[in-house]
């Protein structure tokens, strides 16, 4: 049941541009799970049609990875609001399921070209243009590497843009334990084991907030006996709950650990990546 809300609720969102501005298409989800297409509106089918724009499709020439592409007019572009690990680079070694996820976003593109939707931030701090892209055939591809375990959600308010569709699917991939969500790298940690090895890729770490404290640029989750400091930026606070709501509870954070002089933190933009267990 929830897979088919996934797909409804994706149906709402979900965008298909042409090169075409006055074929009509429709699409639908089958009960085997896929989704059609046809220029011909199905008899006896609840289908929907895509409103057909003339925006500019371009070609991908190179995948680095599973959420990094560059395409044919030079462009580098990172897909919006998720992450995969990384691949073998620069003399450090693969995070698990960083082939696997880059190997995933060729078959999904399957040659085809894309189009571009930006959200509010154009660019990251390494100059790459942010976007969600979607294929000529109207796939969204970066709900689609969610949705196939291939990447988690990674929202950097104020790119909220599809958020809803996407935490969507990544619960239903997360239940089903499909791909990332079923490799032992990726299960949740405590915070001890979690800190135990030197670690530079996405955890998932578990410990309970001891307290809370509101900064001139942060509010900080001091987690068990303050081995690890959530982050928060004051900018995003009005994305979470009072902060005091998090006091003596069991979280859940996923994220990155970063070291900051002696201490170790996670820098948490947006409550998806902070779950009362």
């Amino acid at each position: 049941m929830l897979k088919k809300n996934i797909g409804l609720i994706s149906l709402a969102f979900l965008v298909f541009f042409s090169e075409s501005l006055t074929a009509k298409v429709f699409f639908w989800d089958g009960r085997d799970g896929q989704r059609y297409y046809s220029d011909q509106d199905p008899k006896g089918i609840e289908a929907n049609e895509m409103p057909l724009t003339g925006d500019t499709f371009y070609s991908v020439i190179k995948v680095y990875d599973g959420d990094t592409v560059l395409l044919g007019n030079r462009l580098k572009v990172r897909l919006l609001s998720i992450n995969t690990p990384e691949i073998e680079r620069y003399n450090k070694p693969e995070e698990a399921g960083g082939e696997s996820a880059r190997e995933g976003l060729i078959a999904l593109l399957g040659g085809q070209k894309v189009r571009l939707e930006i959200d509010v931030e154009r660019q990251d701090k390494y100059g790459r243009t942010l976007a969600h892209l979607f294929t000529t055939s109207g796939l969204h591809l970066n709900l689609e590497m969610v949705k196939r375990g291939w990447a988690t959600v990674s929202l950097h308010p104020p790119n909220l843009k599809y958020s809803t569709p996407m935490l969507l699917a990544q619960q239903w991939a997360q239940s089903e334990q499909i791909a990332l969500w079923g490799m032992n790298e990726y299960q949740p940690k405590v915070i001890a084991d979690g800190l135990a090895k030197r670690s530079y890729g996405w955890q998932r770490l578990i410990g309970t907030v001891r307290a809370a404290t509101l900064k001139r640029k942060y509010a900080y989750l001091s987690i068990d006996s303050g081995e690890l400091m959530i982050r928060i930026p004051r900018a995003n606070l009005s994305f979470f709950p009072d902060v005091m709501t998090y006091l003596d509870k069991k979280v859940e954070i996923r994220g990155w650990v970063s070291r900051r002089g002696k201490g170790r933190s996670v820098l948490v933009r947006h409550p998806s990546a902070l779950l009362i267990r």
